[in-house]
């Protein structure tokens, strides 16, 4: 067996014990391989053991990797999505999770229509009010999802997150938390055109935890892929 192979089975099994642990369906969640510095060999392997969604941070290497693997890959855009970069990505991913301004909300809204496409993607809230990250601050999240419910061509479903680095897991419990309530305050809001059925948060170091505080899809690529070599990157 490969080590990508014994690393998706580790992974999806430490899921499963995460969501019986919370008294949740293990199939509830969705789990990501984020293939980014990932050459398109280790990507085959990991879908010849099945796995079907991966999620890229760069739109480039979105465009380089997609055309060269099956065609039944469910590709997510993970990463900052730059405003210029919107026309290479809208009708090739399933969904967004890194929608962190109205601005950027505006120019999807405009390539979508443009095309006669309706875009799926997520808000990304900063819960941490981390000055590195990039999103819209919890408090800022109603206004944003009942302003997106206005663009037709644009639909939200729901939250993402990018919690801090730590070494314990359990110190991002909180935001987790945080998260899961910030989605069901939205959704008593009832606001046309928005649900709130995904909840993207937890990476490899907090996958479990995310888990048992409610997540949907979880974002892991170390656990499954190794570590990653930027060497080769610009």
């Amino acid at each position: 067996m490969s080590f990508i192979a014994e690393n998706l089975s580790s992974v999806k099994q430490r899921i499963e014990r995460a969501a019986l642990r919370a008294g949740r369906r293990p199939q509830d969640i969705t789990l990501i391989a984020v293939s980014k510095t990932k050459p398109a060999e280790l990507i085959r392997e990991a879908y010849n053991c099945g796995q079907r969604v991966f999620g890229e941070n760069r739109v480039q290497e979105l465009s380089e990797k997609a055309p060269a693997l099956p065609g039944d890959i469910a590709w997510q855009l993970i990463g900052h999505l730059q405003t210029n970069k919107v026309r290479q990505v809208v009708g090739r991913v399933s969904l967004i999770h890194s929608l962190d301004s109205l601005r950027l909300a505006e120019e999807l809204q405009k390539e979508s229509e443009k095309r006669g496409l309706v875009t799926e993607l997520l808000l990304e809230i900063n819960i941490a009010g981390e000055e590195s990250k990039f999103g819209f601050r919890p408090e800022e999240a109603i206004a944003a999802a009942e302003w997106i419910a206005l663009l037709p061509a644009l639909r939200l479903r729901g939250l993402m997150t990018v919690a801090p680095f730590t070494e314990d897991p359990e110190e991002n419990r909180k935001y987790f938390r945080q998260m899961r309530q910030l989605a069901v305050d939205i959704k008593d809001k009832n606001i046309d055109n928005v649900s709130m059925d995904i909840l993207s948060m937890g990476m490899t170091g907090d996958f479990e935890v995310a888990v048992e505080e409610g997540a949907t899809m979880v974002r892991v690529g170390t656990g499954i892929f190794g570590e990653r070599d930027y060497s080769a990157q610009s």
